[in-house]
């Protein structure tokens, strides 16, 4: 999957320079990621959706599906997180960010990124190897359900994530260092946008996305 991401980022930007198709391979492995593991909420969605008819329909709720509940989503939060940030898509306040020039906004990504990103993950990482390594030696089971299903597998995924995040964190920092140097952010990847950001780009284009959309139907200005 990874592979075929690469191909497919590479085929739907045509006009990128040579260093932004290479940030386009830790991309692709974040978006194989994101995508494979996007997979849980149709599971957790079948699982929740079972449970509920059990318990209500038959009077029979299960002992597995509490834990497999909070270990799909868990799973599926954490390992989109590195998907998010390749799409530059985590939450941000830009009220006042997005009204600067880009070399500011680069310079201030870039400081936020050092003094705060890669020392907050790399104590995330260090901090889950731990929180991991002692539910392993002590052979943890969950106490939340009957079943109590074995959980250090699942809390091996703090530092697995941590390290996703590192390496797309790194490659975040080369954009900001692009864009420091020619004024302007290097493409990025696409896929799923919010409708207010496609209609604020609507906004902001004007009559000529209208046009460019007329165009690409077989319509020119002139016969409308």
């Amino acid at each position: 999957m990874f592979a075929s991401e690469f191909k497919d980022a590479v085929r739907r930007t045509p006009n990128a320079s040579t260093g932004e198709r290479s940030l386009y391979l830790v991309d692709s492995l974040s978006t194989a990621f994101g995508k494979t593991y996007g997979w849980c909420i149709l599971i957790l969605t079948f699982t929740t959706g079972y449970e509920v008819f059990s318990r209500y329909m038959f009077g029979a709720p299960t002992d597995w599906a509490f834990d497999a509940s909070y270990m799909l989503y868990g799973t599926l939060f954490m390992l989109g997180g590195a998907y998010a940030l390749s799409r530059n898509s985590h939450v941000r306040g830009d009220f006042l960010y997005r009204a600067w020039p880009v070399r500011r906004q680069a310079g201030m990504d870039l400081v936020l990124y050092l003094l705060f990103f890669f020392p907050g993950m790399l104590a995330f990482i260090y901090s889950g190897y731990g929180f991991a390594e002692l539910a392993r030696r002590m052979n943890e089971h969950s106490a939340a359900s009957p079943d109590g299903p074995i959980v250090w597998p699942f809390k091996w995924l703090i530092s697995i994530v941590g390290v996703l995040m590192v390496i797309q964190g790194i490659v975040e920092v080369r954009r900001c260092i692009m864009a420091l140097r020619t004024g302007e952010w290097p493409q990025r990847l696409h896929d799923v946008e919010e409708l207010d950001k496609v209609m604020l780009a609507k906004a902001e284009h004007g009559e000529y996305q209208v046009v460019k959309d007329l165009e690409e139907l077989g319509v020119r200005k002139g016969d409308v």
